[in-house]
């Protein structure tokens, strides 16, 4: 028996989930296709959550750094991720990144905000106004 650490099950489910292509080419000969399951962009990060209110974003807090405009409503619907600056080269606007080991906040989220430029390391989540903020660490996020 063997022990493995959940992060690593959680990337080799999302490798084994990914479309390999097999076919066969003109001397019967099996071809495997796997380019779509390349290694992913991970990342270990500080977690924080924050409100779409002038106090933690900027004077319009329903339109992120992206232009992405933000359910007023219900903000923690939208699935939306501020990832510090030292990120950007890795995570683009748009993309989807799967955020492991926060518990309630473990999902698919979105990136459409930045953080402040004092922040390295750090992605925040947003959530609605009324709920509480919270922060982890040694949180694993993985580019979709």
């Amino acid at each position: 028996m063997f022990k493995m650490n959940i992060m690593k099950i959680a990337g080799l489910l999302l490798v084994m989930s990914l479309p390999l292509v097999v076919g066969t080419v003109g001397s019967g000969e099996v071809v495997v296709d796997d380019s779509l399951a390349m290694d992913s962009i991970e990342e270990i990060v500080t977690v924080t959550t924050y409100h779409a209110v002038p106090g933690q974003t900027d004077s319009t807090p329903f339109i992120t750094a992206s232009g992405y405009k933000i359910n007023q409503r219900n903000p923690e619907d939208d699935k939306i991720i501020a990832i510090s600056r030292d990120l950007k080269d890795r995570f683009k606007f748009g993309d989807s990144v799967l955020i492991s080991n926060t518990g309630k906040y473990d999902g698919v989220y979105y990136v459409h905000d930045v953080m402040n430029k004092r922040f390295r390391k750090k992605i925040d989540i947003l959530i609605n106004s009324k709920d509480s903020g919270d922060k982890f660490y040694n949180v694993l996020i993985t580019k979709l």
